[in-house]
């Protein structure tokens, strides 16, 4: 079992930065790939990166690739998603989600634990 919680959301104004932090409990987080996916208003749930459970291994949507970074700290069980040049368009809900494999997939319906979520606003 692992419970996840996510913080680090807000309001920014465009081209500005936040980092996400996404907290994890539960003895199989070391192992566990986690990945950040995000809601917008009026649209579905979307991929926005990964991490394998190593840390070897990262995925990125091209809508985000070259301005977000997520990354692991084991030593805390904690996953961020660094947010740098942020766009109105990234604005969302985001949510972080660990799988029980140690493969990053970019695919939400094999990710088996999720967050609470938290709201990132960007505004023009």
């Amino acid at each position: 079992q692992v419970q996840l919680v996510e913080s680090g959301g807000g309001l920014v104004q465009a081209g500005g930065s936040l980092r996400l932090s996404c907290a994890a409990s539960g003895r199989t987080f070391s192992r566990s790939a986690m990945g950040w996916f995000r809601q917008a208003p009026g649209k579905e749930r979307e991929f926005v990166a990964a991490i394998s459970g190593s840390g070897g291994s990262t995925y990125y949507a091209d809508s985000v690739k070259g301005r977000f970074t997520v990354s692991r700290d084991h030593a805390k069980n904690t996953v961020y998603l660094q947010m740098n040049s942020l766009k109105p368009e990234d604005t969302a809900v985001y949510y972080c989600a660990a799988r029980v494999a140690t493969v990053a997939v970019t695919t939400s319906s094999m990710y088996a634990y999720w967050g609470q979520g938290t709201q990132v606003t960007v505004s023009s």
